[in-house]
């Protein structure tokens, strides 16, 4: 057995240590130590791959589906000028990419590049949405194409939908002399208010084609209120117009 004055030093000893891990360990270790981030490079502090999953925000590769580019089609505005659009799905229910890079590209019937334009398009969560392009310059070339492509992947983020108290409660399409509107009517259906959006207007015809489409902005919506978007074209489309599709997401 140890003796009294063993055990002693022992005490003694142990209390050193004791002190010098408090002094100087303690706040070595917090000097040195970082806590780990959604933005250090590593897979850490439960994240499921670099920098994404878990408490981060980013979503990793394993979890979401890439966006799919359902159309792209053009549409004259006035001679010489167009407006281009592609429809885009997304099909993540909170997953939303934002300002992703994209070049829209004209042609004429013999594939020869007209103009070429890019742009930044956002893929709210739980929406589809268009990426427009308005008021493109062709002068007297004629466009027969349009190609839309994504010049970058598109970064996924953890977002839930900010708009699910919005409703669509009436799309009034007319047709008048050389001219066709449309008034779509929104209702916010919550106590909250609703800041600016941005709203596009799909025609389609009986085939399911796109005839028309255009985009505005709505401004913000008071709770329990409604709002009316207006759409223009200087065109009567002479009957063809059977379906309208409504697509809006936060500005």
């Amino acid at each position: 057995m140890a003796t009294w004055a063993e055990r002693r030093k022992f005490m003694y000893a142990l209390a050193v240590i004791i002190f010098i891990v408090g002094v100087i360990g303690i706040p070595a270790f917090l000097l040195i130590y970082k806590a780990p981030t959604c933005f250090d490079g590593k897979q850490n502090g439960g994240e499921r791959g670099v920098d994404c999953g878990g408490k981060c925000t980013r979503l990793c590769q394993s979890e979401f589906l890439s966006p799919n580019v359902a159309w792209a089609r053009i549409e004259k505005v006035v001679p010489g000028v167009y407006n281009a659009a592609a429809y885009i799905i997304n099909p993540n229910t909170e997953g939303e990419a934002e300002n992703v890079p994209y070049k829209m590209s004209l042609f004429d019937k013999d594939g020869m590049l007209i103009i070429e334009q890019v742009g930044k398009v956002t893929i709210p969560p739980h929406r589809n949405t268009l990426a427009f392009n308005s008021l493109m310059k062709v002068d007297s070339s004629i466009p027969a194409k349009v190609l839309f492509e994504f010049t970058n992947r598109p970064d996924w983020y953890k977002k839930i939908d900010t708009l699910s108290s919005v409703v669509v409660t009436n799309k009034e399409y007319k047709e008048d002399g050389d001219k066709s509107s449309l008034l779509v009517s929104f209702m916010n259906d919550s106590l909250n208010s609703i800041g600016r959006m941005s709203v596009f207007a799909i025609l389609y015809d009986k085939d399911g084609n796109s005839v028309g489409f255009s985009r505005t902005i709505v401004d913000a919506i008071a709770p329990k209120s409604t709002v009316v978007a207006p759409f223009t074209w200087n065109t009567n489309r002479q009957g063809e117009v059977v379906s309208i599709e409504v697509l809006y997401m936060a500005e």
